[in-house]
């Protein structure tokens, strides 16, 4: 990575999307040092242990901010009858098993003596407390899983980490080629990245683990 600035280094998983390519420039303009990494430019695949290992073996720490913006969201199952073995297993291992094999190998770089951030993007339809409406089993269930494994993680990690914040968040509809099918009031991803980034910044560490919108309201597991 390149000399770190005043703000420090970040590394943006997924920064050629359109939320994680937003999210990449709106930490350049605060200052950060950012690494981009991402399955189309750079063979970065989530899903692939060794793909992840061999990502960030040659990034050297302190990092001070890491953000998983990568995701997928296929076609969202409106009944049970619609429910695939693929579809649920593709769900979970880019939602849920991609975060989680970042976070188990970019964990030496978070340091152990200065605030830190790890946040991946969720969103409100993995809450179970919050589901109302049923369907969209895969997706639901694989952010419900990666909510699972960034709490779980906060509790091990901030036992040697004691500046460390790990937070899910929900972006909101972000007008993105992922959200192209669902019209209705859209956030620009700029708009979006400010605002994540603003929620996580104010974030301390009694609130690590914990599920978050863009606007900072706790969402509810």
């Amino acid at each position: 990575m390149t000399e770190a600035t005043v703000a420090g280094q970040a590394i943006v998983i997924g920064d050629t999307g359109g939320i994680g390519s937003a999210i990449r420039a709106e930490l350049e303009a605060r200052g950060f040092a950012v690494k981009g990494l991402s399955r189309s430019r750079d063979g970065f695949d989530v899903t692939d242990e060794r793909s992840v290992e061999a990502g960030l073996r040659e990034i050297e720490g302190p990092v001070n901010l890491i953000f998983v913006a990568s995701g997928a969201l296929g076609t969202p199952e409106k009944a049970l009858s619609h429910l695939t073995p693929e579809e649920l297993q593709t769900q979970f291992a880019v939602n849920a098993m991609g975060p989680a094999l970042v976070l188990k190998h970019a964990a030496r770089l978070l340091p152990r003596d200065q605030p830190a951030r790890f946040a991946a993007l969720s969103a409100r339809v993995g809450s179970i407390g919050d589901n109302g409406l049923g369907g969209w089993y895969s997706y639901r269930t694989s952010k419900a899983a990666l909510n699972q494994v960034l709490h779980g993680a906060a509790i091990e990690l901030g036992r040697s980490h004691k500046q460390l914040v790990v937070a899910a968040l929900h972006p909101g509809t972000v007008d993105t080629p992922f959200t192209a099918d669902y019209p209705r009031d859209k956030l620009a991803p700029e708009d979006a990245a400010r605002r994540l980034l603003d929620v996580l910044d104010g974030l301390t560490p009694a609130q690590s683990g914990g599920f978050y919108d863009y606007a900072g309201k706790e969402i509810p597991w």
